[in-house]
């Protein structure tokens, strides 16, 4: 669940931003795991950047969009212990 909150809160974030309802839902998802997860792990998504463009053509065509946002796990030495994608659905509420 730490995972889908690091790219699911920037997606919230985004539409409550652009004041327009809009609705999010995640279609499909993926995962990686390459080392034990022991101890505190940190997830965080550097993909931000990509929400933008998805809401603005949703909001100018009517149309669905779909942006694939990726979230990595890492433990307390930094070492990457898993990667996350989902792939997040945004469409104009009528």
């Amino acid at each position: 669940m730490a995972a889908e909150f690091t790219t699911g809160i920037l997606v919230s974030t985004a539409i409550r931003q652009s004041g327009r309802k809009i609705s999010m839902l995640v279609q499909n998802n993926n995962a990686n795991f390459s080392k034990k997860a022991t101890g505190r792990i940190t997830f965080s998504c550097d993909d931000g950047h990509l929400i933008a463009d998805a809401l603005k053509k949703t909001i100018d065509t009517g149309e669905g969009q779909t942006i694939w946002m990726k979230s990595v796990g890492v433990n307390a030495e930094g070492i990457i212990v898993s990667t996350f994608n989902f792939e997040w659905t945004v469409r104009l509420k009528e």
